[in-house]
């Protein structure tokens, strides 16, 4: 096998065709990894200008009131990672800035089971576009005419008199053109590190392993597949229309139907239907007989008791810092009523996603691919968790201060000191590692391992039908 191997590759070198893709793809490719990798810096370096401004308005700001400063609110940025120059996924619909104000928890942006980004690919200037989409027809325009020209040629008897098995020789030219994909691959990781090498960590390495061992086992089937139906077809032509039109329902047909099924199957509130029930909740209560008035009273009546006074003014604090608070505080819980829900079924909508890749490989590929460089469903909903946990500390700092800084109930004049805002931390987001979504992309791994193992088998059983 290795000098079938061999041979090969001293072919694809006398190969001007051949030479001529192999460089224009690895020049192409450095370039959009490069530009990834720049696009990526310029986007941290435009979020840290804008959180030092924010920052910087926040230390300098005069004596106000808490109140006033909730609504003037701040900001999270989700910091790219690393990889975002590799992948995108779906920052590019969703975004990475939330704001943060009193009262109210700021709209979510998603595309429903994240997959309706695949066209998008298209227009996005990221290794992953040439990686799931240029990188594999390339493999299969080597792969496609292995058999027939070989046969035509008359080297395949020549390799079976020299003592290789038909096996042998099929598994030989997989290997060599699998090689030239996982090159390719290599490449770009190398690019990626040579100009991130202060931004790699162990987490890092581990989620660039598991992406390049997803691409190598997607590219495997592909190429396994193509020579497979070149010797059961015994044309290229044929050989490759069909593997042409099996990646082309892979990658666009596929992926469109079965994210629009799983919207059917699983439907997402509207925005307006969303805002109008989290609304209602707030107003009326979560079961609809706790409305806020009522809440309000309760209050009043339990913070007068606590406090052994008849009248509001009459109180040590200020009662309207308690009251917002009690607002904010049921607000809360109607968000985790309602986006729990929504979460449930946007995890729903991937599973589902995750699941076709029993019959797609590529949604396998894509699922990994994503989680991989940290901008799939999973790492944003750990953002918008992370930044309204944020939201609510923050906003309970202010009205604590407004409740309890020294004001009293009707001094709407009062106002906090330039300390107290300084004293106020920001939010940091940090990616989270990748051991701790783990257990989400087993499915997609162990769907990807099935089909190179069904891809392997298949080459074996057709190359023992080969007819010289």
């Amino acid at each position: 096998m290795l000098n079938i191997f061999i041979n090969e590759w001293l072919g694809y070198f006398r190969n001007k065709l051949f030479l001529f893709l192999g460089i224009f793809f690895l020049f192409f490719l450095c370039l959009v990894t490069f530009l990834g990798i720049y696009q990526n810096h310029k986007q941290l370096d435009a979020q840290n200008i804008a959180h030092e401004h924010i920052r910087l308005q926040w230390d300098q700001m005069e004596a106000s009131n808490p109140h006033s400063a909730a609504h003037y609110g701040s900001y999270a940025f989700k910091s790219p990672s690393v990889l975002n120059s590799i992948d995108e996924g779906i920052n590019s619909v969703t975004g990475n800035v939330l704001r943060i104000e009193g009262h109210k928890q700021n709209d979510i942006a998603f595309s429903e089971a994240s997959q309706s980004l695949l066209i998008s690919k298209f227009g996005k200037l990221k290794p992953s576009l040439i990686f799931q989409f240029l990188i594999p027809l390339l493999l299969i325009f080597f792969s496609f005419n292995t058999y027939v020209s070989e046969r035509k040629n008359g080297r395949l008897k020549l390799l079976l008199v020299q003592g290789a098995s038909l096996r042998k020789i099929v598994f030989s030219k997989s290997f060599s053109i699998w090689v030239v994909g996982l090159l390719l691959l290599f490449i770009s990781i190398v690019v990626q590190v040579i100009f991130n090498t202060n931004n790699f960590d162990s987490d890092t390495i581990l989620r660039l392993l598991i992406l390049f061992f997803s691409y190598s086992l997607y590219y495997l089937i592909l190429i396994n597949l193509t020579i497979m139906l070149s010797v059961v077809f015994k044309s290229s032509t044929a050989s490759l229309s069909l593997t042409i039109l099996i990646w082309v329902i892979w990658t666009i047909f596929f992926p469109t139907i079965i994210g629009n099924t799983s919207e059917k199957l699983t439907p997402l509130p509207t925005k307006i239907e969303f805002k109008e029930a989290m609304s209602e909740d707030r107003s009326k209560g979560i079961d609809g007989h706790n409305p806020r008035g009522e809440r309000r009273d309760e209050l009043e009546k339990a913070t007068l008791k606590k406090y052994n006074v008849e009248r509001l003014t009459d109180l040590p604090i200020n009662f309207s810092g308690i009251l917002m608070q009690e607002d904010e505080e049921y607000g809360n819980m109607v968000w985790d009523k309602h986006f729990g829900n929504l979460y449930k079924q946007l995890e729903s909508q991937k599973k589902n996603y995750q699941l076709s890749g029993i019959i797609n490989p590529f949604a396998s590929l894509h699922n990994l691919s994503m989680g991989t460089a940290g901008t799939d469903l999973y790492h944003h909903l750990d953002f918008l968790e992370k930044a309204e946990n944020y939201r609510r500390f923050f906003i309970k700092t202010l009205n604590d201060e407004y409740a309890f800084g020294g004001s009293k109930t009707g001094e709407r004049g009062w106002k906090a000191t330039n300390e107290f805002f300084r004293s106020i931390d920001d939010f940091e987001y940090i990616t989270p590692k990748f051991s701790i979504f783990y257990l989400k992309y087993v499915t997609d791994i162990l769907i990807l391992l099935f089909w190179s193992f069904v891809s392997v088998f298949l080459l074996s059983f057709y190359s023992k039908k080969i007819k010289i």
